[in-house]
């Protein structure tokens, strides 16, 4: 999987409506399909006190890469990262409530073909389960997790590991993210973007920016060729 910062990207023209057809769905998870936003401000509110950090610093520059890299960039000079990271893991483990599904994932992901969609997440697999129990989400059958990748977001690994999964060429794969570094993942990865909720950052030109999934709606068919295509109406 190669990494292409500079390669072009097919992008969303920002409109009222707007329909896209694609042949897989990639989501993020965390601000993307599952609002723990509660959990992720108390796990790492604690970190801070603990060593007289900035919170305010650390949630702008972590939302949507792994925790590991996180604590890589904040920790100490000397502080055992691996360690950190272990156990910021799993007090996120174990704390669920507030926890809940964006409005209209539920539908959406109930709506798509099961062998047609992804979860990329920069999560570990059993925080994702956890995660996505909590807010009442089936776990896609495909699933990305931090433990899969050698390299976090906003490197596309993910994304691209994905599309391969599901047997789609990116330029045919359709991704929905939240976070900054999720969002250059995605584009990196050669896919179209749409960014979801309000922790976007400043967005490419004609990326389309959705609140939430209550207004958008999904029709499957055929193309010209015979091959399944997923059309989406924003």
């Amino acid at each position: 999987m190669s990494f292409r910062p500079n390669a072009a990207v097919p992008r969303i023209a920002a409109s009222p409506v707007a329909t896209i057809s694609a042949k897989a769905v990639l989501f993020d998870m965390d601000g993307t399909l599952v609002d723990s936003t509660a959990v992720v401000e108390q796990v790492w509110g604690e970190f801070a006190a603990r060593y007289g950090l900035d919170i305010a610093e650390i949630l702008h520059t972590s939302h949507g890469v792994q925790a590991g890299d996180t604590v890589r960039r904040f920790a100490p000079v000397g502080a055992d990262v691996v360690a950190l990271t272990a156990e910021l893991g799993a007090m996120e483990r174990v704390r669920t409530e507030g926890i809940v599904a964006l409005p209209g994932a539920a539908d959406l992901l109930r709506s798509l073909p099961a062998d047609a969609v992804a979860l990329v997440t920069s999560a570990d697999r059993i925080l994702a389960d956890i995660r996505m129990g909590a807010a009442g989400l089936a776990m896609p059958a495909t699933a990305v997790t931090a433990d899969l990748v050698t390299r976090g977001k906003p490197h596309p690994e993910g994304y691209l590991r994905a599309a391969e999964l599901l047997g789609v060429d990116p330029a045919d794969a359709l991704v929905f993210e939240d976070a900054p570094a999720g969002i250059a993942a995605g584009l990196a990865a050669g896919i179209r973007t749409v960014a979801i909720g309000p922790n976007t950052g400043p967005l490419p030109d004609g990326v389309l920016h959705l609140a939430d999934y209550s207004g958008v709606s999904v029709t499957t068919d055929m193309d010209d060729s015979g091959a399944r295509r997923i059309s989406f109406r924003f």
